[in-house]
């Protein structure tokens, strides 16, 4: 298979990202190279050292499914390629996850404290890739705003120090325009009704749910190894967890273990629709290197 088919089947996989539209994430994902995909997951085999992993999204005083579940996909895949994962989030939300999961808090409401923490750990442990998912960014006027514009500052640490002061490949994945990352659209996410954000990665990946986009780059990283694709059934464990954690579904605000409104069956219908167009091709070695 050649690169130009590479390209195309990680394309395949991009549309059925973005396939629901109900943010408008298709003209959004106009604006962005083709591939983004496949590109996002030769960093992720690349990769040599840490991988800081950035998320978690404050609602109604707590956190939203969409984040942290495609997070932990992230971490476990990145375990299985030799890479050694951190999760970076806010304080609570680092309390209730590091039974199971490497986290770290992001440490402060300010850019220079901040900056001064993401500094001093990339001295101390130098990333190979940083990830960011479903972490709010920051507007233009220095504000985090959610999708419905209320601002939501007071409850968020800023997390876009350890993407600026990466020493590597930033990754970002976001599905409303107001995430870490869509700095790379802008100038289409002006036509939305939203306060996007500004702050920019090397690549960023649109989907109509975060944690999509996050399944999608684990199963086209594995498809790249030549590993044949498992059912994917941990997602439904995993949103359980998080509920009992006190996570709530973004959209809704109830304790559900769905994804932005979304239930399981659909996420499991999008996985079996990915798996059919990876299982179409053959992985590209050459794309590899």
């Amino acid at each position: 298979m050649s690169d130009a088919e590479s390209v195309a089947v990680s394309r395949a996989v991009e549309k059925l990202l973005i396939r629901e539209n109900h943010r408008f994430m298709a003209e959004i994902s106009e604006a962005l190279e083709p591939g983004y995909l496949l590109r996002a997951a030769q960093y992720l085999l690349a990769c040599s050292g840490p991988v800081y992993i950035v998320t978690g999204f404050p609602v109604s005083d707590t956190f939203e499914t969409d984040g942290p579940a495609g997070a932990f996909a992230l971490y476990r895949l990145c375990e299985k390629l030799g890479n050694q994962p951190v999760i970076i989030t806010d304080t609570v939300i680092a309390g209730a996850l590091q039974d199971r999961f490497a986290c770290r808090s992001i440490a402060g409401m300010r850019f220079e404290t901040v900056s001064k923490t993401a500094e001093a750990l990339y001295r101390e442990a130098p990333p190979g890739l940083v990830i960011s998912i479903e972490r709010p960014g920051m507007a233009a006027d220095g504000r985090y705003y959610n999708m419905s514009g209320e601002d939501i500052t007071a409850h968020c640490g800023i997390a876009e120090p350890y993407l600026v002061f990466a020493p590597c490949p930033t990754i970002a994945i976001g599905d409303g325009g107001n995430e870490i990352g869509m700095g790379n659209v802008l100038s289409g996410l002006s036509k939305l009704n939203i306060r996007p954000a500004v702050s920019t990665c090397t690549e960023l990946i649109v989907a109509d749910v975060s944690n999509w986009g996050a399944y999608a780059l684990c199963s086209l990283t594995a498809w790249l190894c030549g590993d044949h694709l498992r059912e994917a059934n941990e997602f439904p464990n995993d949103l359980d967890y998080l509920i009992s954690q006190g996570a709530v579904d973004g959209v809704t605000r109830e304790a559900t273990p769905t994804e932005d409104g979304f239930t399981h069956e659909k996420t499991s219908l999008l996985l079996n629709d990915i798996h059919r167009a990876l299982s179409e091709g053959e992985p590209s070695w050459a794309s590899l290197t």
